[in-house]
């Protein structure tokens, strides 16, 4: 029988690598206006340098400082998981580290989300694996739990449920459900048009600047005001 908080329930199913391909690349910053701006890590910093990070969720949470159920998600990793780990932001204790990393890649975990401390950062920083920590320190963990896998965590103020689509870049980290990828896939397209056209009137000197006046005035500003006196 499980005992609460000492569980490892059944994993999702991996997120076909079709739906995976087709966000791969597209910026975080896209998918967050698309879910109305909701949606996203905070508080998270990258380490590495390059890469892009898209895979399953494989959720893990831990007793702060203790790292013994993350060891357990690697042995059961599948090739193109994410190890999400909510460690409640502790920093005391670092709960992923060089030689952790340098296995999760033979099980083909594609990158690590944090809540907590890790340690060894320069390798994670001249490599190209993906991962988004909280913070560093030298101090390493604990091994006797508690601590669960395959449930939904809370990561950097985002909730992330097992086989949930992770996508990280330089803005940070963002997940939603696989049930949601087709209709967010399309908003994205949008939202990438709608940029190249701003980006392209900015250059061409007829950026549309009217909005920003129209919701001063709406808020009861007024902007007949055009510059300081002297």
């Amino acid at each position: 029988m499980a005992v609460l908080g000492f569980r490892i329930l059944p994993a999702s199913a991996p997120v076909p690598s079709e739906i995976l391909q087709s966000f791969h690349g597209v910026p975080v910053a896209y998918v967050s206006d698309s879910m109305s701006r909701l949606c996203g890590t905070v508080g998270l910093e990258k380490v590495n340098r390059a890469g892009y990070l898209a895979g399953t969720a494989l959720t893990v949470k831990t007793n702060p400082g203790d790292n013994l159920m993350i060891h357990k998600a690697l042995d059961l990793a599948r090739p193109g998981d994410v190890l999400v780990v909510d460690g409640g932001g502790f920093l005391g204790r670092a709960l992923v580290g060089e030689l952790m990393m340098t296995y999760a890649k033979t099980r083909g975990v594609v990158g690590f989300v944090i809540d907590g401390a890790i340690r060894d950062v320069a390798a994670f920083r001249e490599g190209d694996f993906p991962c988004y920590a909280r913070g560093f320190t030298h101090r390493g963990p604990y091994k006797e739990g508690p601590g669960e896998i395959n449930v939904p965590v809370a990561v950097g103020g985002l909730v992330i449920a097992p086989g949930d689509i992770v996508l990280g870049d330089d803005d940070g980290v963002v997940a939603f459900s696989r049930e949601e990828a087709a209709e967010l896939l399309g908003a994205v397209r949008s939202k990438a048009q709608a940029e190249e056209s701003s980006r392209a009137a900015i250059a061409e000197g007829r950026y549309d600047r009217r909005w920003v006046d129209e919701t001063l005035r709406k808020k009861g500003v007024d902007v007949s005001m055009t510059g300081a006196k002297g």
